[in-house]
């Protein structure tokens, strides 16, 4: 008959705690003081990373920040006696040195994907303004579309985080792997649940940032970026001889505004005509009169109408040569009644999603990109979680490259799933926050789930 293999587990809590194999009934010999508990988890996870393979190294230095960790955890704690009537509660105040470390991997990691990300997307932008903007712009120089290419580049970046935390995270961990860190740090009895939230807190801290300082500085940039293209393509009158359409009203009116071209600063437009509609009680619009004006200037909230030719349903043409209507548009917002929505800041989006209601349209796509901001820091969280998750497996057991793989893969499947929430939102088939928070937290539970298939503590 076989003898039974003592596991490794076993092998390394016999080399770590020997008196714990003493005999029932055997006496018990008196010897040294029993090691700290500092000591015993270094002790532990040399043990554990020389029996998992791990290099001389590793298995060292996991030893001595694992002996720290568990120092510094113990004097940053408060137990649950503090706090009467609660049970086994603590409260860290501060990150271990492992966790410390941990997050350092993590943040190279998701830099460096970053870096070759943007370095990639920047080059693909330039061969295409190159071909595009250099070609139609008569005296476009290399340097105004290297420019081009920097004013297009926050932009990029906002489209391209959730894939730098994938790449990242899932990198960093590897090499961790690799190197069998991973390996003495659940040794030493790590959790991965402990090493992984690094990742998570970093992507979700890094993902309240970027709603509140990257999207509004790439939201300006953008829009600078739009009227630099359209100036050295069609010339300084670019902006000011195309056909530009608002509309304005309350609950009584609506009017819609069709003007030629725009004259110079400000609201000043040319060859305007204007159709006012009524609204009755039944929500229906009632057509109400026409107005044709040779130039309509904004002020104080008032039209400012010059070369007035006025006709009613069923009446004769009036010819006035001034009149002034009331407005609910202003000089900062007129002109950006019909901005995509990626073109407005987080910050305006509320004041933007107010006025598109009071002027009768639909602010659907505002409201949607405003929910998908605020699922920003959970999107990044859920990618992290989900590339730690799919790079915790053994190198002794294999398959590791074959399972980071899977987890990119799952990766650009979510984010392609998110597009499609994103076209379902926009559609109205299904509520903008659904829409805008169902692709994270779907992501957020793959990862979950990954997770506790492959945690075996």
């Amino acid at each position: 008959m076989r003898p039974r293999q003592t596991p490794p587990l076993e092998r390394i809590a016999g080399a770590a705690a020997p008196e714990q194999r003493i005999g029932v009934g055997a006496p018990a010999e008196p010897g040294p003081a029993a090691p700290s508990a500092a000591a015993r988890a270094g002790a532990t996870a040399r043990a554990g990373a020389t029996a998992f393979g791990a290099t001389a190294g590793a298995a060292k230095g996991l030893a001595a920040r694992a002996a720290k960790g568990l120092g510094e955890s113990r004097v940053w704690r408060r137990t649950a006696a503090e706090f009467p009537g609660l049970s086994n509660v603590t409260l860290r105040l501060r990150l271990t040195r492992i966790e410390r470390y941990v997050l350092t991997q993590t943040l190279l990691g998701v830099g460096g994907a970053l870096a070759v990300l943007v370095a990639l997307l920047t080059l693909i932008d330039f061969v295409e303004l190159s071909r595009t903007v250099g070609v139609q712009a008569k005296d476009a120089t290399v340097m105004d579309i290297f420019g081009l290419t920097l004013l297009k580049a926050p932009a990029d970046i906002l489209q391209i985080l959730p894939f730098a935390f994938l790449f990242g995270v899932l990198a960093a961990y590897v090499n961790l792997n690799r190197r069998s860190e991973l390996v003495a740090l659940r040794a030493a009895g790590v959790s991965a649940w402990r090493f992984i939230f690094p990742a998570g807190g970093a992507a979700v801290v890094i993902g309240v940032a970027t709603i509140l300082i990257l999207n509004p500085i790439a939201s300006a940039l953008s829009d600078v970026y739009t009227r630099v293209e359209s100036q050295m393509i069609d010339g300084d009158n670019a902006q000011h001889n195309k056909a530009l359409w608002l509309r304005q009203g309350d609950r009584h009116t609506q009017v819609i505004i069709r003007a030629a071209t725009q004259l110079g600063a400000g609201v000043q437009l040319r060859d305007v005509v204007l159709f006012v509609y009524k609204i009755d009680d039944d929500g229906a619009f009632q057509f109400s009169r026409r107005i044709e004006a040779d130039q309509a200037r904004l002020v104080n909230h008032h039209w400012v109408l010059s070369g007035v030719k006025e006709a009613n349903p069923g009446g004769e043409a009036t010819k006035v040569d001034e009149i002034t209507l009331p407005s609910t548009l202003n000089q900062r917002t007129a002109l950006e009644r019909f901005s995509s929505p990626q073109a407005v800041p987080f910050w305006s989006l509320p004041g933007m999603i107010a006025r598109t209601e009071r002027a009768g349209f639909s602010a659907t796509p505002y409201r949607l990109q405003f929910d998908q901001l605020l699922a920003t820091p959970l999107m990044f969280a859920a990618m992290s979680v989900l590339a730690a998750a799919f790079s915790l497996r053994l190198l002794r057991l294999g398959g590791l490259a074959q399972l980071a793989g899977s987890g990119v893969g799952l990766g650009f499947v979510l984010y392609f799933m998110g597009q499609f929430f994103n076209s379902l939102g926009r559609a109205e088939i299904i509520p903008p926050f659904m829409a805008a928070w169902l692709p994270p937290l779907l992501a957020l539970l793959a990862g979950f789930t990954a997770l506790c298939y492959t945690e075996d503590g």
